[in-house]
């Protein structure tokens, strides 16, 4: 068996050859080794060794944000990811994640999800489904990240009590999304004797079911047709108290215009008596 070929020390890319990378819409600059950065990703090698004609040493990334990008050069130069300290840390990961998929660095795919994997699990919590959906909009059916996403939740929705009702929407809408969980789910080879078998089992519990879910979609339907009242009823006192101060802010001003007249005609006649008695 061929020996595999000898992992290169960091020492070792290190060249004296450097490529400047401008980052996302303010052009943040970057500086990086470039033997290091084409050494890591195909996608750098095809762009700085093998552009025909003469060979350039930029190259710009306008679509791709600062955070992410800055993880990335953390990545590049000692192959480590944060561990992320709350949910919201995810985001730039996942961001991160996508970045190894463009740029086809497969040590950067495992180190994302190896770090993502973890931190579901020492938390104990499960993926939101707007995680999920933004890796769906974002990679495609074969990425390894959507394969983690997808397992996870279809563990939380199976095992779960009861359908969360965000989830329930997602899955109607996405057919994919709702496919994936199945093809899931048949992965996992339960035993026969441990799933229910509606063909030998009494069909009351179905008929029981079926009228637990209308009382709820009548309950549902009743409270949303309620909240639809209050906002009509909040619509039409708002415009009614508008009405009405409209209607008193006209009736001052009529009234402070008969007072002006009346003083203008108080006026006049005072001039007018003034000027008779001068000429008496």
């Amino acid at each position: 068996m061929a020996d595999q070929p000898r992992e290169r020390e960091l020492h070792e890319l290190l060249s004296h050859d450097l490529v400047d990378i401008y980052v996302g819409s303010e052009n943040t600059h970057w500086i990086l080794h470039e033997k290091l950065l084409c050494h890591r990703s195909n996608f750098f090698r095809n762009v700085f060794y093998n552009k025909k004609g003469s060979k350039s040493s930029t190259y710009g990334l306008p679509d791709e944000d600062d955070a992410p990008f800055k993880l990335f050069v953390g990545w590049l130069y000692s192959e480590s990811v944060p561990t992320p300290k709350e949910e919201k840390d995810l985001g730039a990961l996942l961001d991160l994640y996508l970045m190894g998929e463009k740029w086809e660095i497969k040590k950067l795919i495992q180190d994302v999800l190896e770090a993502v994997r973890r931190w579901y699990h020492d938390t104990d919590s499960w993926p939101g489904l707007r995680r999920v959906q933004y890796v769906y909009a974002n990679t495609e059916f074969e990425s390894p990240m959507r394969q983690l996403l997808v397992a996870c939740a279809a563990r939380m929705l199976v095992l779960g009590d009861g359908m969360p009702v965000h989830w329930e929407k997602a899955l109607r809408r996405d057919g994919q999304l709702a496919v994936d969980v199945i093809l899931c789910v048949q992965k996992w080879h339960f035993e026969p004797d441990n799933v229910p078998d509606a063909r030998v089992e009494s069909v009351i519990p179905i008929m029981e079911e079926a009228e637990q879910k209308l009382e709820k979609k009548e309950e549902m339907e009743e409270i949303h047709e309620q909240a639809m009242k209050k906002e009509e009823d909040d619509k039409t006192l708002v415009q009614s108290e508008g009405e009405e101060k409209l209607t008193n802010g006209i009736k001052g001003h009529a009234d402070d215009d008969d007072e002006e007249d009346k003083k203008v005609d108080e006026g006049t006649e005072t001039d007018a008596d003034q000027k008779q008695e001068e000429e008496d």
